[in-house]
């Protein structure tokens, strides 16, 4: 169980909820009236549900491997409380170092299986907190993390050790039953191969976009991003505990347990420690799955008639001596205390340059963002507030009279690795209104300023949102006094 298990209060049950009719094990592709041919763009169910989740961030003392120290949670848990709904409800929320926690949208499935096991929260972890760390990642570089975890739990030295502190995550499973797994890499800077000994992963989705089923053995999962996998319990005559693991590769995370971040596996009633050997793969490498093996199931292209905008990625120190990253040679600085969507609410036009704000003032418009660096660093790429289109990704030279894009239903997600010394080209439309950042999901960079955003359509976000209820939330924040250090992401 994670650290200090609590649940969050709600106003809908949801971990309890029953099933819409006619999603059974050998079915999960129905929904009610719906389905997962439903396109989901166009067209959502109207539950009249709406769950409200009310948090509290406490400051606590954690000891998640056996080693305490300070940390701040959700309602007392690390993770945070699971956030449950079905597809078609409203969740309202009232409230990287535990406040953190995961979601499950219940829906249609492209792969069936008998249970849902629910989430697979990875994270890694120091015994000094972030705050701590953030000024050597500033001054010298990436800290090196003494471990990580699986749903908050792992222990802290070599299993023949006496001196080895905490307990790892175990779950069990009987022969013959499929199980549902929700991966999620919630860490500030390891890149994971998340695997099952003897085991082989269905996966059926990514980042909430349903996708064409395909099978491995090992899933390679950057930070942000959320892979779905469906694992059939059919290795009993192998062994009856088996090994889960979560490797932090080497070529783009240190830290000091790479072999150490291991859960368990466990058939039937056994308790036994495993003694299993992980699949086997050539290279320690940070890259994402193979886009030809991410084909959403609802399929749509992208069109040629666009919007672009090119970005390429540099590093430096300031006047201070401390590491910026930079996109076209600005690095991104916000206010808290006055940000972007407030400033629209008080008809502000002009912005500051630190904001890397670029404007989409039109609805429906077809945008590519083009990110490129000669760095030997891959980057995590996340943008809020919209699913965008891989359209080429590669460890080559961007260069705009020779690349090929896929236009053709590409892999669709909010997380895509930009990779070492190459780019990658995202497109996506106009259709939400809004301030919405893109990032780099590297804890570190993002603090130091690798971040951008988009002003789109501008006009119509007054009318979807409470001025005052904005305008008093940023004045409280103001008044709570809280020293900025960073970028504001």
């Amino acid at each position: 169980m994670p650290v200090g298990s609590t649940t969050a209060v709600s106003t809908a049950s949801s971990a309890t909820r029953t099933p819409c009719a006619g999603n059974t094990a050998s079915d999960r592709a129905s929904w009610c009236d719906f389905s997962i041919d439903t396109d989901y763009y166009e067209e959502v169910p109207d539950t009249g549900v709406t769950r409200e989740y009310w948090f509290t961030v406490q400051e606590s003392t954690l000891s998640p491997d056996g080693y305490a120290r300070y940390a701040q949670t959700i309602n007392g848990t690390f993770p945070g409380p699971l956030i449950t709904a079905d597809w078609g409800d409203t969740v309202s929320l009232q409230a990287w170092e535990g406040v953190a926690g995961p979601i499950i949208i219940n829906g249609p499935s492209t792969a069936n299986y008998d249970e849902d096991k629910g989430m697979i929260f990875l994270s890694d972890w120091s015994h000094t907190t972030v705050d701590e760390q953030y000024y050597y990642a500033q001054s010298v570089g990436p800290p090196t993390m003494d471990t990580a975890l699986i749903n908050g739990m792992n222990v802290y030295g070599e299993d023949s050790y006496s001196s080895q502190t905490g307990s790892r995550f175990e779950t069990s499973v009987e022969e013959g039953t499929s199980y549902r797994f929700r991966l999620v890499n919630g860490a500030i800077d390891t890149h994971f191969k998340f695997s099952i000994d003897n085991h082989t992963l269905t996966v059926m989705a990514m980042d909430f976009v349903p996708i064409v089923p395909y099978e491995t053995d090992i899933l390679n999962i950057a930070m942000g991003q959320r892979y779905d996998v469906v694992v059939t319990a059919n290795k009993a005559s192998i062994a009856s505990d088996f090994w889960i693991r979560a490797i932090p590769q080497s070529s783009c995370s240190e830290n000091d347990s790479p072999n150490n971040v291991r859960g368990i596996l466990h058939y039937g009633s056994s308790t036994s420690l495993p003694t299993t050997t992980g699949h086997y793969y050539a290279d320690d490498e940070c890259i994402d799955e193979s886009p030809h093996n991410l084909v959403p199931y609802i399929s749509k292209d992208v069109s040629q008639d666009l919007i672009s905008t090119d970005h390429a990625v540099t590093v430096s120190k300031n006047p201070q001596n401390l590491f910026r990253w930079f996109l076209n040679n600005s690095t991104f600085e916000t206010d808290w205390t006055d940000p972007t969507i407030l400033q629209v609410s008080n008809g502000v036009n002009s912005f500051a340059a630190a904001d890397n704000l670029i404007t989409l003032p039109n609805a429906n418009e077809w945008v590519y963002l083009i990110i490129h660096a000669n760095l030997p660093v891959p980057h995590p790429i996340h943008l809020h507030g919209h699913d965008f289109f891989v359209l080429a990704q590669s460890t080559e030279t961007y260069d705009a009279a020779t690349v090929q894009y896929n236009l053709s239903n590409p892999p669709r997600r909010d997380v895509a690795l930009l990779p070492s010394s190459g780019y990658l080209v995202m497109a996506f439309i106009t259709d939400n209104p809004g301030a919405w950042l893109a990032h780099c999901h590297i804890g570190w960079h993002t603090s130091e300023g690798f971040a951008l955003q988009f002003l789109e359509r501008a006009d119509e976000i007054s009318g979807l949102m409470d001025a005052d209820v904005l305008q008093g939330t940023c004045d409280a924040w103001g008044k709570a006094g809280i020293e900025q250090d960073d970028s504001g992401v």
